[in-house]
């Protein structure tokens, strides 16, 4: 037999946050952080990700050559010339790669710092920011401890480690406007919420897409909510948002590209609809699952994840497909407000199981993404070896030193980041033509038998002698 529920009102078993007014506090005492959760959390997050992101880089422990991409268009930027990335080949324009000037606004940091650990400063900061917007609206709607636990869910979320841990990628740009503008959504903002997510367009030429979801979700819940003005306002959003994707994928991109295309939409439609199913789903599950006990379905605010994992999915390449790399970073501001969302339903459900769920599920969620963090990034920080550069570095950094400023390089993925700030940096073998003044790369797993030999095969009519080989780096000058 089953009992009947109790006869209180459904929002009974998750109370509507307090305010600090209703607060009981002892005569001349207040709580300090009351309302500065959210920012104090983002400081924390932000020396966190810092630590991680400078340590990989203090280490050599880089694991492409994306980094030395984006400091090359960064570093372009900053002395007002065009964004060449000779990573990519000689004269090639970093805008026939990815359209994605809002990276022009790292040029004045990195003319005062020309590092490549400014850009992975900056990055960390603006995810760290991402947190601010989620734990506000989270605090505002859910309570301050159940909104604190959400951030802090956030902060942890798989998707922003693995970011962090790889490299700089200028996706760090869209966390926090997706973050703010849906914010500003929830909080019925019609206006704010277009325009927060207005620049997506210009941070990468897929997220007009998203762009396009956010405007007509924020159609639907202004329509609902009696605010039938900004409907027009709102779709139009989204139409500029459709055709900005398309101008950039057929006509902007092309332009600047050697090849007249995009190098990246043709590997679109190129996959099966069942090709690489099983990593596919285990995505979906890692992204529903641990950031919100799969409760964030109930929310449209998740229909934003969709473009995303839409091109990632129908892409040849099957690195898109799983959870590794910084992909998934920009779909978790939307998966936890999507959460948030939902949550602030669910405490009117007839459904006793369902407000009994919600009322537990923050903490559920927080406590995920703690025991996953022991595996992820973050979790090394508890290790002494990640605040410590080893002796195998300084001698490899010793080596790289005795290239002069200024000379042309051909190197492979370990030595990069640590010359694009002051050599003109080539991927090894794709110089077309030029002969570099140095050639230097990690030969640690001897992929090269014969180092002599490949400098002849690389450059036949140009001379090359060993000028040292530590820790299985090789550095060949020119003669």
């Amino acid at each position: 037999m089953v009992p009947s529920a109790p006869s209180t009102h459904p929002s009974a078993l998750i109370p509507a946050p307090v305010t600090s007014a209703g607060s009981p506090t002892r005569p001349g005492r207040r709580f300090l952080l009351a309302g500065r959760e959210p920012y104090v959390l983002a400081v924390v997050l932000f020396a966190a990700y810092a630590a991680v992101s400078v340590g990989r880089f203090r280490r050599m422990g880089t694991r492409s050559y994306d980094l030395g991409i984006y400091e090359q268009a960064v570093r372009a930027y900053a002395h007002f010339q065009t964004p060449i990335v000779e990573l990519k080949g000689p004269g090639y324009n970093v805008l026939g790669d990815h359209f994605s000037p809002v990276t022009m606004l790292l040029a004045p940091f990195y003319r005062v710092f020309p590092s490549p650990v400014t850009l992975l400063v900056v990055q960390a900061a603006l995810f760290a920011v991402s947190a601010i917007p989620v734990t506000r609206v989270a605090t505002r709607l859910l309570g301050r401890a159940r909104g604190l636990a959400l951030g802090v869910a956030y902060g942890l979320s798989w998707g922003l480690q693995k970011a962090v841990d790889f490299d700089f990628h200028e996706i760090c740009f869209a966390a926090p406007l997706i973050a703010f503008s849906l914010e500003a959504l929830l909080r019925h903002r019609w206006r704010a919420a277009l325009l927060w997510a207005l620049p997506l367009v210009l941070v990468k030429e897929d997220q007009g897409l998203t762009l396009a979801v956010i405007g007509v979700v924020v159609a639907l819940r202004a329509r609902r909510h009696g605010s039938p003005r900004a409907v027009p306002y709102a779709l139009a959003v989204a139409s500029f948002g459709t055709v900005a994707t398309l101008l950039a994928f057929t006509m902007i991109i092309p332009a600047f590209n050697t090849s007249g295309g995009s190098d990246y939409l043709a590997k679109v439609g190129g996959a099966g609809p069942f090709d690489g199913l099983d990593v596919k789903i285990r995505t979906v599950l890692w992204l529903l699952i641990p950031t919100s006990g799969l409760l964030a379905l109930r929310s449209p605010l998740l229909l934003a994840v969709l473009p995303t994992l839409g091109w990632r999915f129908v892409s040849s390449d099957h690195h898109y497909w799983g959870t590794d790399w910084h992909y998934s970073a920009v779909l978790m501001p939307i998966v936890t407000l999507a959460l948030v969302d939902a949550l602030t339903t669910a405490r009117h459900s007839p459904r006793p199981w369902l407000r009994s769920y919600a009322l537990h599920l923050p903490t559920a969620v927080t406590a995920a993404s703690l025991a996953l963090t022991t595996a992820l990034p973050l979790g090394t920080l508890t290790q002494a070896d990640a605040y410590r550069v080893p002796d195998r570095v300084r001698a490899v950094e010793k080596l790289l030193g005795t290239i002069p400023d200024g000379a042309t390089v051909e190197s492979n993925i370990g030595p990069i980041s640590r010359l694009t700030s002051r050599c003109r940096v080539f991927w090894i073998g794709r110089t077309k033509g030029l002969a570099p003044d140095y050639i230097v790369f990690n030969n640690a797993s001897g992929w090269v038998k014969d180092v002599p030999g490949y400098a002849r095969q690389l450059h036949p009519r140009a001379r090359y002698e060993l000028k040292g080989v530590i820790q299985g780096y090789v550095l060949l000058g020119r003669i």
